[in-house]
């Protein structure tokens, strides 16, 4: 079952169940009003109608305002090695705002403080059960689906301390979309192996399988819930394979004018074109 949440003319938002070509609105304002629901899986499968066309369609992020955004660095091992790396012990995290999503065909707001915007396609985990000190049947059962991430990041801001915050959360930077798959639809289910892959203009640039995850998607619900509870609706960012920009000889960063497509296999694309975001 794939879930979306889309604009509508009056401005406004709400959940859909992705039907093909056409979707069925399913009464709420975005997914993640949906994910609260306890019995939101059959009440999405159960909804009847009434129906809209997916042409031309404006897909605002999959679930609008989240809670949390919870953020893994350093989680592929190629990423890992070509940042010149040691392989994590445990899950390098922090954390996104919900201002910094932007939907699937959304512009990316390059900020002027910044001349090294860097792209970073990602598995996005989506949260459907409230989960605290979870063990393994528990967050498996407590995942809703997945969706495309691109955790657009400013590296000059991000590695100005140690602390990667302030590089990370730059306002509607960060496309995810354009819809929530859940793992029945997907092989490997809770745990899929999919392929990944960014281009810019058309060239590819980054290109491997979530195979290649350090802490899969269960092991990462596990070991965030013991800290905080998870919620319907909180995401989890999974982290970026090799060939992210910052690691190229030389460094290649992001412009405005710039198309920038990401993709999860199974997941479908965010499609986004840079435009410069300064002061007004």
């Amino acid at each position: 079952m794939k879930l979306a949440t889309l604009r509508n003319a009056e401005g406004t938002t709400e959940a859909v169940r992705v039907d093909g070509t056409t979707a069925t609105r399913l009464g709420t304002t975005d997914v993640g009003s949906l994910l609260a629901q306890p019995s939101w899986r059959e009440r999405a499968e159960a909804a009847a109608g009434p129906t809209v066309d997916l042409g031309g369609a404006a897909y605002a992020p999959v679930v609008t305002r989240p809670g949390k955004v919870v953020c893994v660095g350093l989680n592929y091992r190629t990423h890992i090695l070509e940042m010149g790396r040691d392989l994590p012990q445990f899950p390098t995290l922090f954390s996104k705002y919900a201002e910094t999503l932007i939907g699937a065909n959304d512009d990316i707001r390059r900020p002027v403080e910044t001349d090294a915007l860097d792209w970073e396609c990602e598995l996005a985990v989506v949260i459907g059960a409230p989960v605290r000190r979870a063990t393994t049947a528990e967050a498996e059962a407590a995942i809703a689906g997945f969706a495309t991430l691109n955790d657009i990041t400013a590296r000059d801001w991000q590695f100005r301390t140690k602390e990667w915050l302030q590089g990370k959360n730059w306002e509607a930077t960060t496309p995810v979309g354009p819809w929530l798959v859940t793992p029945d639809e997907l092989p490997g289910g809770v745990r899929p192996t999919l392929a990944i892959r960014t281009e810019v203009d058309g060239e590819v640039v980054q290109d491997d399988t979530t195979g290649d995850l350090l802490f899969d998607p269960v092991a990462l619900v596990e070991y965030i819930s013991t800290m905080i509870t998870l919620q319907p609706g909180d995401l989890i960012a999974s982290g970026t394979p090799g060939g992210v920009g910052h690691a190229r000889k030389p460094a290649r960063y992001l412009t405005a004018g710039q198309k920038v497509v990401t993709e999860v296999e199974g997941l479908g694309r965010c499609e986004n074109v840079v435009v410069d975001d300064g002061r007004d």
